[in-house]
């Protein structure tokens, strides 16, 4: 809809479709620009516009950088259907009737197009628009935008392949020495959907003497280029976090999840706009730097089917019974007698501090104090006196 001058009651475009979120590729956008008068009014031309394009605006400094890049230019003259016309192509309008004029035209083939987006500095926009041409007067426009969505299949072998990695950092303390943490995760596919759950598998290490804390986040990085330069804006969208870890000591997790939120898909072709999504998996280190381990993601359209997770259960359930047929055979066949009471010792030195340093509090992620766990023993080995019956012979372990 647009602001209307004198003469012109409605003048605006509507969609064959209303309920069509979106469009893609190949598809066929079709509609009627519906005008209503309310005085008698002649229309030279009445024009259609298809216009998709990409833009980076932003200022460096002094210097306002741009860049356009067009995906879809489509023009028609369209005409009244069963409307008498002037030989010039003119048509008049009369108050009290409503005028249609149909128009469509089909969307370029896959490939060719980028989804809708906008961004803190650019954004990708489609949209129809209308050109009324009235004698010894200014056009007057109208427009109406529609969102296009290209498909992106997260169910290809590179999406479905796992992906991990490992971080490690040494701390120090006013330039001495304080230990390290660690960090080892993976994942078992890269190619996510909207609302899915991402299932982590890490190990965290802490032999540093602070109070650590593991987390995971989904984070989106926007990159605009303009002008020869390039701009990034990064942006967290979603996180958990895991148990405080003390010196000394290592966590895990095993299957953690985290749900991806509502968000817009990748965008990897367009030239001047890029949007990329990574799961970030750090360690709080107060009065330090984070370790940082970012596994990139992609965010499609098409949902995960499964068939990949499949695959992988059975191999692995094949791999669990021939490690309990690998199991089983170890149990019923020791390699070796099992020690006497007199022969376990009890060593009770500490490596490394339990402890933490409490000078570093940063926040909430880590306490003021921290209790360390009280000290146990370990308990002596449960082995029974008689052995089971081995190849038809039966013996004593010896007792002190």
């Amino acid at each position: 809809m647009v602001a209307m001058t004198k003469g012109i009651k409605v003048f605006e475009i509507a969609f064959n479709d209303p309920s069509k979120t979106f469009y893609c590729s190949g598809d066929k956008v079709a509609g009627k620009i519906l005008v209503e008068v309310s005085e008698v009014t002649r229309v030279m031309a009445m024009k259609v516009l298809g216009v998709g394009c990409a833009k980076v605006e932003y200022a460096k400094g002094k210097q306002r950088c741009r860049e356009e890049v067009d995906y879809l230019k489509y023009e028609d003259l369209v005409h009244l259907d069963d409307h008498p016309a002037d030989t010039d192509g003119s048509v008049i309008l009369r108050p009290g009737n409503k005028y249609g004029y149909s128009f469509g035209f089909e969307l370029p083939q896959q490939g060719q197009l980028v989804s809708s987006y906008k961004g803190k500095f650019g954004h990708v926009q489609y949209f129809v628009k209308a050109l009324m041409e009235r004698p010894a007067q200014p056009a007057l426009e109208c427009k109406k935008h529609f969102e296009v969505e290209e498909p992106l299949d997260v169910n290809t072998p590179d999406l479905l392949s796992p992906t991990g990695g490992m971080k490690e950092k040494k701390v120090t303390c006013m330039f001495i020495p304080d230990g390290q943490v660690a960090l080892n995760a993976k994942i078992d596919r890269r190619g996510f959907c909207e609302g899915e759950e991402i299932c982590i598998d890490a190990k965290f290490e802490n032999t540093c003497s602070r109070i650590v804390v593991p987390k995971a986040a989904i984070v989106a990085k926007h990159t605009y280029q303009a002008n020869g330069r390039t701009k990034v804006f990064r942006q967290k969208l979603s996180s958990v976090r895991g148990n405080h870890i003390i010196s000394g000591m290592c966590d895990a997790w095993q299957g953690k999840s985290i749900r991806v939120p509502k968000i817009k898909p990748s965008i990897l072709g367009c030239n001047i706009i890029r949007v990329e999504y990574a799961l970030m998996i750090y360690m709080h280190i107060p009065g330090s730097d984070k370790l940082v381990l970012e596994l990139p993601l992609v965010i499609g359209t098409v949902p995960y089917n499964g068939f990949g997770s499949r695959t992988n259960s059975m191999s692995s359930q094949d791999g669990s019974v021939s490690n309990a047929s690998n199991s089983w055979v170890s149990l019923r066949m020791p390699s070796s007698v099992p020690p006497s009471y007199c022969d376990v010792t009890r060593d009770c030195s500490l490596d490394q501090p339990l402890t933490p340093l409490l000078d570093d509090y940063d926040g909430g992620d880590s306490p003021i104090f921290m209790n360390a766990p009280p000290f146990q023993f370990p308990p002596l080995p449960a082995y029974s006196e008689v052995e089971e019956e081995y190849k038809g012979n039966a013996r004593m372990l010896p007792v002190c």
